[in-house]
């Protein structure tokens, strides 16, 4: 069985904890909406105050990796792809760059009464009882080559997941693969339940179109074509009977998920300059109101309304922060957590996404690091809204919450 190397806070026996009492701050500064109002404030060279505390709990599936010296054990540990929370909250899945997928569960005992995913126990890895790990069809060794996705069932039953290949369907109580469908080309590059009826998928694929498919019947519903690039975000809403779709060049598309017919369609507002890579990814999220959803975007997090596909908010990167990894709603919607790709995470309000705290990489990430180690994912807790989770690149997992006393993400004051 693997060991989980994992960090707890000093606050609590025997734990390591960063901690940082409303001292000053050089920017991050929260944008109102836009360049123009950053800028400002870095031109009036302004200072921020922070309050957070957090407690830190990091871990791995190899035992051979303690946490001071990832390098030696980098190459057998491939980057953490894709993260999500079980809807329990009592498990994390991770879907690894080599289609591999990593379970793991916190048990309930006198230390964790809820058996909920907490920084306070470390948790174990599950593996099927003949011990070899979930993994999906890989079309060849190049990760770099492949974006893996993945998606969990509102029960926590099955998960559907792609890295390259055909789609596979596995059972989360057995750990076992059930079946494989939609073999390439073209590839599945995200994955969404539709929310009544999880039978039944939505998979955006990347010749540019999304295939509604019957998973029980084996059959292809709809062909939804619309997108000029391949898809890369997934998302929907019962409310509005609205998917939203997302494709690598920053295009947004809503169609009615009744009648599968596109309503309405637009561009993010991006620099002409900005050409998307070939690993460069858009994502959608809806708001916990099910009517305005969330835009991920390497330069900006905005909000939009999902009917009148409008505007609400945004946030713009700039020239003076690194470029955003990955952005997710908390549970209950009012803060984003967003990783960049220098390792900072930023907790924002998500009503005007104004900046509430920093946390640096040096919280959770050694000092002697020697290569990028920086959150590629990062997931949200299902039912504590001020816990989060990121997926690293040299293969660990950090779950990532106030302190007790704290309780919450603090506001920034200046």
């Amino acid at each position: 069985m693997f060991k989980n190397i994992w960090r707890r806070p000093a606050m609590l026996p025997g734990l390591q904890t960063r901690r940082h009492d409303r001292a000053e701050a050089d920017c991050p500064f929260p944008a109102k909406s836009g360049e123009d109002q950053i800028r400002e404030h870095i031109s009036n060279h302004g200072k921020l105050q922070f309050s957070y505390a957090c407690i830190i709990l990091t871990f791995y599936k190899n035992q051979q990796c303690p946490f001071g010296d990832l390098s030696m054990t980098h190459p057998s540990m491939p980057e953490i792809s894709r993260l999500i929370y079980t809807n329990a909250g009592n498990a994390i899945l991770a879907l690894v760059a080599n289609g591999g997928l990593l379970l793991w569960k916190w048990s309930q005992n006198e230390t964790n009464s809820s058996g909920k995913v907490t920084t306070k126990v470390a948790p174990q890895l599950w593996q099927p009882r003949g011990g070899l790990q979930m993994t999906s069809d890989l079309t060849c060794s190049n990760f770099d080559e492949v974006l893996p996705c993945f998606a969990l069932s509102k029960n926590d039953c099955y998960v559907i997941s792609a890295s390259g290949a055909a789609v596979s369907l596995f059972n989360m109580m057995t750990l076992k693969k059930m079946k494989t469908f939609m073999a390439p080309p073209p590839a599945a590059r995200c994955i969404a339940f539709y929310p009544s009826d999880n039978n039944i998928i939505a998979v955006g694929m990347d010749d540019s179109t999304i295939l509604i498919f019957n998973v029980r019947m084996d059959e292809v519903k709809s062909i939804l074509e619309g997108h000029h690039d391949r898809i890369t975000g997934l998302a929907f809403s019962n409310l509005v009977n609205a998917l939203v779709s997302c494709g690598a060049d920053a295009e947004i598309v809503v169609w009615d998920s009744i009648c599968w017919e596109k309503k309405k369609s637009r561009m993010l507002d991006i620099s002409t300059e900005w050409f998307p890579s070939k690993l460069s990814e858009t994502h959608v999220q809806f708001h916990h109101d099910q009517t305005l959803f969330l835009v991920v975007h390497e330069t900006r997090l905005a909000i939009y309304e999902a009917e009148k596909l409008q505007r609400v908010n945004e946030w713009i990167v700039g020239d003076f922060r690194a470029q955003i990894c990955h952005a997710t709603f908390s549970c209950d919607s009012q803060l984003i957590f967003a990783s960049f790709l220098d390792g900072t995470v930023l907790v924002f309000s998500a009503s005007d996404l104004h900046t509430r705290c920093e946390i640096n990489p040096s919280a959770y990430l050694p000092a002697d690091i020697s290569f990028n180690a920086y959150p590629l994912v990062i997931a949200a807790h299902p039912k504590e809204p001020n816990q989060f989770a990121l997926g690293l690149m040299d293969g660990g997992v950090v779950v990532i919450e106030p302190l007790e006393s704290e309780s919450k993400w603090y506001a920034a004051t200046s």
